[in-house]
């Protein structure tokens, strides 16, 4: 029987349908979703094995487990492990205080729903700081976004005169709907351009009329020389600029005085190629601009967000068809009001700015190791896996150490959950309702709901029911607080909403508003599908921010309009579209009405760039390590089966033609990889699309089931390599020194 549910690998989450096996569990065939209304039947080829996710070697865990005193783990029941878990939470809410309670996660590419309880417990226990897989990527760019829109953009490149990438590479990561589709409709289309700033010659550099391959770590000086010349040839859009943003003057006297030729010797890009791309922007009717890790796990990656922007704004591309937007979205992600109106919070320990709600990945272990009194003492890990994806492995193993307590809200014995205190284990993403929170579609923007695939095996609980039972056993919700909403939710949906609101004028039980919902209005919702109760509020919520495009969807006005929206959403097996915008609708979902495109303490640096050294390459570390690269067959560290890796296996380490010659190594040879922080022996794929003196290892590897299976990318990266001002790690940049290894290495 095929089923309708989306691949979880890029935050695109194209819908699937999965023909089940006749067991129920194995995953038979997978194949496009045409209803899906968003992907409407595209699938890259990646989605076509999730069947090694759900049924393949991944280490499964289905029973709750507790660390034994010798260090290994034993099975214990589920009452057992919440009143445990609850009463070692509580004493270290009671000696240290709640906000020495760390969460980190909750949810990945496509595991998010769960997560959408996790404040309940967080304020059940008194915890405050958080932090998840966005804080190592996209927190410089939402700092700098709320600084100059007050609000998060996308690009819409289907219907874009010219894409530019900046450190993107879609067509492996993807991040738009039918991503490879797009690309070579651009790329056939002599009307439109392709634009790739890239020191790799990647998929969609060789596509592209403009590949601007830039040297490692450089971005910076390059997209100031594109700016400026932009500024200095006079190809701005300046009556548009006088209508709609502020903070011209300031930032034209700037650029003005920026030398682009030598910028451009540093950057070691052609000067007449950067002038021919600024022409080609400056002359498009619309473009549309995507920057991602390439940069955004780089140096200066916050300043390159903000030029990247200025690039855009300089030349009106904002709030039009084919250019940049302000989706709507059902859970906000990316906005980082704190920051928006001036200084916002900052960590306990080390002061680190948090952006959007989230520490910094990188301080995590330094605000573990002190003996500063407010620094953590426990921690929550639900759907990650620290261990292994945050910067320094050996540090972070050693934090998590330091830790009272670890527990760990996973599908599998992960590298993180094998240093948990207590392990509780959770279904599949196929295996329960779940949902992604990334709803960046435009104009029509999309929502969906996955129902479960397969059923999930004895002994697992989903996350929603997770967190109910540690809220409950702290005494923070009763019998006595459900009483009056479950008799409310049997007499119908305005009665139960009355009486919701009233119980959130208690600001402790607002805290607690998901497990709430899921006990009281859960149980009454079609399908069984009690963990969507949450979605309710925020359906609501969502009519309210944007009335006509709700309405324009199909769900009318008024409150009718969010319990529509929410029915549809509950009932809508393919994805639903939630919204449906007029173009002009981003200035509305601006902060302000004009955008601020000088933001001083950024612009100051961005002025002073001339005065600093000029980057140069270390003779001990000759090479520059991006520790992280997507590639045909990897993805994020849920597919932990290695035979889902049809090509590279092994995830070799990628190296230009040169650079082989020179070490007298070839493709296959073993080499000795070598970093500040530690050292891998890895074969060698030498390749023409890498530049000299510039290596690669995939991401997703390193990985332990039943044996380690290529390069952890992390025990090679330092947490101190970060970003100053949003603390993103610097994997895309790690110096390096290769040693050619004999023949018995091999």
């Amino acid at each position: 029987m095929w089923k309708p549910s989306a691949c979880i690998l890029c935050e695109c989450n194209c819908g699937i349908e999965i023909l089940v096996g006749d067991d129920g569990r194995s995953f038979d065939k997978i194949r496009g979703d045409k209803l899906h209304p968003a992907s409407a039947g595209y699938t890259c080829n990646k989605a076509l094995r999730l069947d090694l996710h759900q049924n393949g070697d991944t280490g499964r865990i289905t029973h709750p487990l507790r660390r034994r005193p010798d260090g290994t783990f034993e099975e214990i029941d589920w009452d057992t492990a919440i009143s445990e878990i609850a009463a070692r939470l509580g004493e270290v809410r009671d000696t240290f205080g709640g906000e020495t309670i760390f969460y980190y996660g909750g949810g990945g590419q496509g595991n998010h729903l769960g997560g959408a309880y996790s404040p309940a417990t967080l304020a059940a226990f008194g915890a405050r700081y958080r932090s998840s897989a966005l804080a190592q990527e996209k927190t410089g760019e939402f700092w700098v976004s709320a600084r100059m829109l007050g609000n998060m953009t996308r690009a819409d490149f289907e219907h874009c005169e010219v894409a530019l990438f900046v450190g993107k590479n879609p067509y492996q990561s993807h991040g738009f709907p039918r991503a490879r589709s797009v690309l070579k409709e651009i790329a056939k289309d002599p009307a439109r351009s392709m634009i790739v700033i890239d020191p790799v010659r990647t998929e969609t550099a060789e596509l592209a009329d403009f590949h601007l391959q830039v040297r490692p770590g450089t971005d910076l000086y390059l997209l100031t020389a594109l700016a400026a010349v932009l500024v200095q040839e006079n190809l701005i859009a300046a009556d548009w600029l006088a209508e709609h943003a502020d903070g011209l003057d300031a930032v034209t006297a700037v650029l003005r005085q920026v030398p682009v030729g030598d910028y451009c010797v540093i950057a070691d890009v052609e000067e007449t190629l950067v002038r021919a791309v600024a022409t080609r922007i400056a002359a498009a009717d619309s473009v549309a601009v995507f920057e991602d890790l390439g940069v955004q796990m780089n140096r200066d990656s916050t300043l390159v967000s903000y030029v990247e922007k200025l690039v855009w704004l300089l030349t009106g591309n904002f709030g039009k068809q084919g250019a940049q937007y302000v989706p709507s979205s059902l859970v906000p992600i990316g906005r980082d009001r704190g920051h928006a109106e001036g200084e916002g919070p900052r960590s306990p320990v080390a002061g680190a700015r948090i952006i959007s709600g989230l520490v910094p990945c990188n301080v995590i272990a330094e605000e573990i190791l002190t003996d500063h009194p407010a620094r953590y003492r426990a921690m929550l890990v639900e759907s990650a896996n620290p261990a292994h994806s945050l910067a320094d492995s050996a540090r972070m193993r050693e934090a998590l150490a330091a830790l009272e307590l670890v527990v760990v809200i996973d599908i599998a014995m992960t590298e993180t959950a094998r240093l948990a205190d207590y392990v509780l284990p959770a279904p599949t993403q196929f295996e329960k309702f779940e949902a992604t929170f990334f709803n960046f579609d435009f104009p029509r923007n999309i929502f969906h709901l996955r129902h479960p695939v397969v059923p999930a095996p004895e002994g697992v609980l989903p996350e929603p029911e997770i967190h109910a039972r540690l809220v409950e056993a702290t005494g923070a919700l009763t019998e006595h607080d459900y009483a009056p909403l479950r008799a409310a939710a049997a007499a119908g949906r305005a009665e139960f909403a009355q009486a919701f609101l009233a119980v959130l004028a208690d600001p402790a039980k607002r805290r607690l508003a998901p497990v709430l919902l899921y006990r009281t209005l859960g149980p009454t919702l079609p399908h069984d599908a009690s963990a969507a109760a949450v979605l309710w509020m925020a359906a609501h919520e969502c009519a309210r921010k944007n009335p006509a495009g709700v309405e324009k969807a199909g769900y009318g006005s008024g409150l009718a309009a969010g319990e529509r929206l929410f029915d549809a959403i509950v009932n809508g097996r393919h994805g639903v579209h939630i919204t449906d915008d007029e173009h002009d609708v981003s200035w509305q979902r601006l902060h302000g009405d004009r955008i601020n495109l000088a933001v001083p303490e950024l612009l100051a640096a961005v002025a002073a760039l001339g005065d600093r050294p000029v980057p140069r390459q270390d003779p001990d570390w000759p090479f520059v390590l991006s520790a992280g690269e997507r590639r045909a067959f990897t993805a994020n560290t849920i597919m932990r089966d290695p035979s889902w890796r049809r090509r590279d296996p092994d995830g070799r380490l990628r190296i230009s033609v040169t650079d082989a010659t020179r070490l007298g190594v070839t493709t296959g040879d073993r080499v000795r990889l070598t970093t500040r922080r530690g050292t891998a022996d890895v074969s060698v794929d030498a390749t023409d699309t890498m530049r000299s003196g510039h290596i690669s290892l995939p991401n997703g590897l390193g990985l332990t089931v039943q044996e380690r299976t290529g390069v952890a990318p992390n025990e090679l990266t330092a947490a101190e390599d970060r970003d100053e001002w949003a603390g993103t790690p610097w994997h895309k940049h790690v110096p390096a020194r290769l040693e050619p290894l004999g023949p018995e290495a091999g």
